[in-house]
């Protein structure tokens, strides 16, 4: 089982080797162990210099009944079977290392890929996923008929419906994606063609390693493969298999239900545009400050510039002491206009000591973002241990907030903070955050 709050790797290389589906060329496939944030990342072993190229849909050159990536003259072929794998086994970071342009079409399906993934098995790393919820609907229609659109979701979920020339082969299916279903319900299922494209796609060079060993080819309403279907759906699994590995390309993992109509590569890549563009514009509200080190003030502008928080959640009117790069000092000016007086209490109003602990947790995220390598971040809450709450805070008092940073490992940080009113500790807790770019 996957823990999916943190980014994972593989133990350990595994490689599996076979023949390319388009250049028809040998090539052995080595997945390798990659750092947290690495991410996918393809490596031409075969060429001067050993270039890495990422898996990402800036590097999209062309999408012609497969995905291709390039950077500069260096290209890879044929990438979305072997993304799709990593990804929807959950696998955040790799090195997908070839001595060829394009991985093994092995049968046609991911299933190599995945019982390479389980060969080298996971590793769990200590950085959390950055995972991007959607908030709105994305749509987009193409000119040849396709029609993707992703709307809110908790989980990640696709829904899609292929349809051939003519309506033939039309097929519709369901599911939430996790390494589970993935495995058991999208992993085997087979690449196809219509048996009328298979004659323009040879007169383009391409398709030369293809065979009824490693597709399956529709002819009228028959079906023409080395074995019988896998599934009765079989063309749509396989089109959710593409989904998942071309969406990955956006560069994040998200939530969300994404509903296809006759996807393609083109429209699939298209979609990860759009939310890769989402998602710069997501990171766009939160942009890279200088914060003064040494003794220093910074006001409620420049806290702002720092802190995604805005009314009626930032806890934080100034920081007016830093000690060195592990202490620092905000305060809060505790008024009757706070929007928590209302009800907390009526005729008796008293500061929520859980408020208290986000203002904990504000200052102590200053002090992580004032490294360089952490500016343009965000930070977010994971425990708060030993939490006491000594005295009540009232309208009209002054908190000062404390926060000492006492453990950084990468993006997570631990810390202690507590809360003063007049000298005296009102609260008290060790929190443990981290800190991601949205």
């Amino acid at each position: 089982m996957v823990d999916s709050d943190f980014q994972h790797t593989l133990a350990k290389s595994s490689s599996l080797a076979g023949t390319s589906l388009h250049t028809g060329e040998k090539v052995t496939l080595t997945l390798k162990p990659a750092p947290a944030n690495h991410g996918l990342k393809f490596r031409r072993i075969d060429l001067k210099d050993e270039p890495f190229i990422d898996a990402h849909v800036s590097k999209v050159q062309k999408v012609e009944r497969a995905t291709t990536l390039a950077e500069g003259s260096v290209k890879v072929h044929t990438v979305e079977h072997v993304i799709s794998a990593l990804t929807g086994m959950g696998v955040d970071n790799a090195v997908i290392e070839m001595d060829a342009n394009e991985p093994p079409i092995g049968d046609g399906s991911s299933a190599p890929f995945v019982e390479c993934i389980k060969q080298a098995g996971l590793e769990k790393q200590e950085s959390l996923r950055n995972v991007y919820e959607i908030r709105e609907p994305i749509h987009k229609e193409f000119p040849n008929g396709s029609i993707l659109t992703i709307v809110p979701d908790k989980k990640f979920r696709v829904s899609c419906t292929h349809a051939g020339p003519n309506g033939r082969m039309t097929q519709y299916l369901s599911m939430d994606i996790t390494p589970d279903t993935y495995e058991n319900e999208i992993a085997a299922a087979r690449t196809f063609v219509f048996y009328e494209d298979v004659k323009p796609l040879m007169e383009k060079g391409l398709i030369k390693g293809g065979s009824l060993e490693n597709a399956v080819v529709i002819r009228d309403d028959t079906t023409l493969s080395k074995e019988p279907l896998r599934f009765e759906n079989e063309f749509v699994r396989h089109k959710i298999l593409d989904i998942i590995g071309d969406l990955a390309l956006c560069g994040k993992r998200f939530m969300g239900h994404v509903i296809a109509v006759m996807p393609g590569h083109a429209s699939n890549t298209e979609m990860a545009k759009l939310l890769s563009a989402h998602f710069a514009k997501q990171a766009s509200m939160v942009k890279p400050v200088s914060i003064p080190t040494g003794k220093a003030v910074l006001d409620v502008n420049e806290v702002m510039q720092i802190l995604p928080h805005r009314f009626p959640f930032l806890m934080v009117d100034r920081i007016v002491d830093f000690e060195g790069d592990n202490k620092c000092t905000g305060v809060k000016g505790v008024t009757i206009n706070e929007p928590y007086f209302v009800g907390h209490f009526p005729g008796h109003p008293v500061m929520p000591g859980v408020l208290q602990v986000e203002g904990m947790a504000q200052v102590a995220s200053i002090l992580m973002l004032r490294k360089s390598e952490n500016q343009g971040k965000i930070g977010y809450f994971m425990s708060a241990d030993k939490v006491k709450f000594r005295k009540p805070v009232f309208p009209g008092d002054s908190l000062f907030i404390e926060a000492e940073i006492v453990k950084i490992r990468r993006n997570i940080g631990i810390a202690t903070a507590r809360c003063l009113v007049n000298g005296e500790v009102v609260s008290e807790a060790d929190l443990k955050f981290s800190l991601f770019a949205p």
